[in-house]
């Protein structure tokens, strides 16, 4: 076996340090990308069974604080004429979003999916008026193609990042509110 001189000792470290930092550069770059597909993923999830909701209830669910307002609480109810009341805001990650009153019919998902770096405090965000509706997400990489300067215009919070791609219902844009765009609808006509 062939022992090295110091100059040759030297030279083999820094090859391997050079490629640890290269390989371990990339291996971050691939994780964080891991994590934006699949926030895309999650957000298309979404959108997809709110569709479905929709063609189910005749509406979205309302919006409160970024959050479905679609799980029952203690003080929900059907009242004769079939309206609900009393429904209280959908947690990511731990609620589902189904149909409260007939628990048979399965649910549109199983468990609201949360942003992958939840712990860190980062959350998707959605709103709606239940005729339009509009989640947004907050992704790592600002050379993915999704990545929206306009969404990050609006400010909008994703927890303690800012959103910068969202999906929205119809031709919602997704660079004003729902509110804004109903009153640009309104002005039209």
């Amino acid at each position: 076996m062939k022992s090295f001189n110091q100059k040759e000792s030297i030279w083999l470290l820094f090859i391997l340090v050079l490629v640890f930092a290269v390989s371990f550069s990339n291996l971050r770059v691939s994780l964080r990308r891991a994590r934006d597909v699949q926030r895309k993923n999650d957000i298309r999830l979404i959108s997809d069974s709110l569709v479905r909701y929709q063609g189910d209830f005749g509406s979205f669910p309302l919006s409160q604080d970024g959050k479905m307002l679609a799980c029952k609480g203690p003080d929900t109810k059907k009242d004769a004429k079939g309206i609900i009341t009393g429904l209280i805001p959908c947690e990511w990650r731990l609620d589902s979003l189904k149909d409260d009153f007939d628990e048979t019919y399965p649910a549109y998902i199983p468990a609201l999916p949360d942003d992958p770096n939840y712990q860190k405090g980062i959350d998707y965000v959605y709103f709606s008026d239940g005729e339009l509706f509009q989640i947004y997400a907050a992704l790592e990489g600002k050379d993915e193609a999704e990545y929206d300067p306009k969404i990050v215009a609006r400010g909008i919070s994703c927890g303690v990042q800012i959103c910068n791609f969202g999906l929205s219902y119809a031709n919602t844009p997704l660079d004003k509110s729902i509110e804004e765009y109903q009153n640009e609808l309104k002005s039209k006509k």
